[in-house]
C-alpha cells in the first residue's frame, strides 16, 4: 500500500509539474530564456512567409500584410510595397495593439477586431503564430530593420505592387521603335481580389479621374522573372484578337515603370494614378491604419495543406 502510494505521489506531481510548465524562449541556442513579449520586440520586422501557411483558413489582416512589428503593446505592418522601407520609418502604419502572455498572443485590430494565437519558437528568429479559430498557422521570420532586404520583398511581390494603383497611365513613348498595336494603348489596370490574373486596358486619352476610364478589354495578365537579375521582370497581356504583349518590366520609382516591347524596340512609360492604400494612415488619427474597402490580399504560391496543429486550447 505504501508503494502505491508513493507512486500516486510521484505520478501527481508529475501531472502538476507539466500542467505548470511555461515553454522557454530563446533568442539563440545560447542565450538565457526571455518571456514572449521580449522576443516578438526582440525583432524589428517579422516577415509574413506566407507560402508556409498551414491550414485552410485565412485571418483578413495577416493576408494582407508584408511585415508585422511588435511594439511595446502596438502592432504595426507594411501592407503596401509603395513606400515599402520608408513609411513609418520602415514599420508601416499601425494597425492595431496586442497583448503577450505565456505563449498566447491576443491582437485587437483596428478594423477586423480581436484575434488570439498560440505562440511556437520554431528556431532562433521564426515564430509560428496558429489561430485555433480558423486552425491556420503563419510562420514569421524575425529580421532588424538595417539588414532587411526590402528589394527583395518588393520584387518578389511586384504583381501587388501593380494593383496598388486605380490604373497606369502611358506617360512616355520613345520615338524609336516600330509602330505596332500596343501604341494605340493608354492605360493598363491591374485587378486585385478573387483573380490576380487579371488586366483591363483602354484607348481613352486625357482621363483625370481613374473612375472615368472606359475599359475597352479585359484580358489575363502574367509576371514572370529574369535569370540572373532580381530588378528586371516580364510582362505578358494575353490579347485574344492581336496574340499576347510581351514586355520587360523595370520599376523607376514607386510610381512609375517602363515596359520595354522587344517585338517593335519601344520603351513606354507609365505612371499610377488613384494611390490603392490598403489600411492606410489618416491624418485624423495620427499614424493609425482606417480601412480600404478593397478585397486585396495575398495569396499562397503553394498548395494549402491540412495544419498538423491540434486545436486543444480550452
Amino acid at each position: 500500500m505504501k508503494t502505491l502510494k508513493l507512486l500516486f505521489g510521484f505520478a501527481l506531481s508529475a501531472t502538476l509539474l507539466t500542467s505548470c510548465y511555461t515553454e522557454e524562449l530563446h533568442i539563440n541556442d545560447n542565450g538565457p530564456a526571455i518571456s514572449l513579449n521580449q522576443l516578438l520586440q526582440s525583432y524589428d520586422l517579422w516577415y509574413v512567409d506566407i507560402n508556409a501557411t498551414q491550414g485552410y483558413g485565412e485571418t483578413p489582416f495577416m493576408q494582407i500584410a508584408f511585415t508585422l512589428t511588435f511594439d511595446n503593446g502596438r502592432l504595426f505592418a507594411n501592407n503596401n510595397l509603395v513606400g515599402l522601407g520608408s513609411q513609418g520609418n520602415g514599420f508601416g502604419v499601425q494597425i492595431g495593439n496586442y497583448d503577450a502572455y505565456s505563449m498566447i498572443l491576443d491582437v485587437n485590430h483596428i478594423i477586423d477586431g480581436y484575434d488570439s494565437f498560440d505562440v511556437y519558437q520554431i528556431d532562433h528568429n521564426t515564430i509560428e503564430l496558429y489561430n485555433p479559430y480558423n486552425d491556420t498557422s503563419y510562420f514569421l521570420d524575425g529580421y532588424q530593420r538595417s539588414t532587411f532586404d526590402y528589394d527583395f520583398v518588393f520584387y518578389d511581390n511586384i504583381h501587388y505592387f501593380l494593383q496598388e494603383y486605380e490604373a497606369w497611365e502611358k506617360v512616355y513613348t520613345s520615338n524609336y521603335g516600330a509602330i505596332n498595336e500596343f501604341d494605340n494603348e493608354n492605360y493598363l489596370q491591374f485587378l486585385s481580389g478573387g483573380n490576380d490574373s487579371t488586366f483591363r486596358s483602354s484607348q481613352d486619352v486625357n482621363v483625370y479621374n481613374p473612375d472615368n476610364i472606359y475599359w475597352d478589354y479585359t484580358g489575363v495578365y502574367g509576371v514572370g522573372n529574369v535569370s540572373g537579375n532580381m530588378y528586371l521582370k516580364t510582362l505578358t497581356l494575353d490579347y485574344d484578337f492581336f496574340d499576347n504583349e510581351f514586355f520587360e518590366l523595370s520599376v523607376i520609382n514607386d510610381g512609375t515603370i517602363e515596359l520595354y516591347h522587344p517585338n517593335s524596340g519601344t520603351v513606354y512609360e507609365f505612371e499610377g494614378r488613384g494611390y490603392i492604400a490598403y489600411y492606410r494612415s489618416s491624418d485624423t488619427q495620427g499614424n493609425i491604419a482606417k480601412k480600404e474597402e478593397m478585397p486585396k490580399k495575398r495569396k499562397q504560391k503553394t498548395p494549402k495543406v491540412n495544419n498538423p496543429r491540434e486545436n486543444s486550447r480550452n
